[in-house]
């Protein structure tokens, strides 16, 4: 009995990494996809072209699998297995570690300590991603790259931030369940979405409080609503970028991996 015949299919055809798809994201007088790519830290340019020729590379949206395609890094959406590429040559995205005492502007009429004074080479304009008050340390983002900075802030994305907070002994054991059930402050209520006790020693505790919300001194005015005075308070993770070691008064540049995360966690 003659076998059925099978359908033909493109790669029959044509050699692996081509497509014959019309490519609507071409830029004529752009930049190769591989060198943006291995320029922006993804691979080196061979792996990135395996990476196109595999299918796992899209711009605005549509997978690109021709090797010679140019885009404008400036202008489109890049992403590699789903997560989008920092690409624009002008973005920047930092971390710093905001010592107490700095105020959280770029700059100060009154000639306070301020983010400015921890820029270390010159940068375009840039945002910081929410506050932190005066006497609150920790984990700052920094970038001029506004949309994401207004999503990462925008209370409807959802984007947790932890703290550690050094506050009077002992702590009972409902102050976690009171916190995520809400505290009723001047300017409504407010929730935890994780409370944790990392440390207690003594007539001292350190405990970790969650939330995705971003009014002015919040973590403070909960748990002294709940009864514990805060001593010294830092965040330490915003979003998927944690704090780590990076020590008091220095700033990072995030890695490729820390900017996607961000991306992803604001949908763009």
């Amino acid at each position: 009995m003659k076998a059925a015949r099978q359908p033909l299919r493109d790669r029959d055809f044509y050699p692996e990494g081509y497509s014959d798809e019309r490519d609507t994201t071409e830029v004529p007088d752009g930049v190769r996809l591989q060198k943006v790519l291995a320029q922006a830290g993804v691979a080196s340019r061979r792996a990135c072209e395996e990476m196109i020729g595999e299918g796992r590379v899209t711009v605005n949206g549509q997978i690109v699998r021709r090797f010679g395609a140019k885009v404008d890094p400036a202008t489109q959406v890049i992403h590699v297995d789903g997560k989008r590429i920092p690409t624009a040559p002008d973005l920047v995205y930092y971390a710093l570690n905001k010592p107490i005492g700095v105020v959280s502007t770029m700059d100060d009429p009154q000639g306070r300590p301020c983010l400015a004074d921890y820029v270390e080479e010159p940068a375009p304009r840039l945002f910081h991603v929410g506050r932190l008050d005066t006497e609150t340390e920790g984990l700052l983002l920094l970038t001029n790259d506004g949309e994401l900075a207004n999503r990462l802030t925008h209370p409807s994305y959802g984007v947790q931030k932890k703290y550690w907070a050094k506050v009077p002994g002992p702590i009972p054991r409902d102050l976690g369940r009171r916190l995520k059930q809400g505290i009723e402050l001047e300017d409504g209520i407010a929730r935890a979405d994780g409370f944790t006790v990392v440390q207690e020693h003594g007539q001292q505790a350190l405990v970790e409080v969650v939330l995705h919300e971003g009014r002015k001194h919040v973590v403070r005015r909960m748990l002294e609503v709940a009864g514990h005075r805060v001593i010294d308070l830092a965040r330490i993770e915003f979003g998927p970028v944690k704090l780590g070691r990076t020590k008091p008064g220095t700033m990072r540049a995030l890695s490729l991996k820390e900017v996607g995360e961000l991306y992803a966690a604001v949908k763009l």
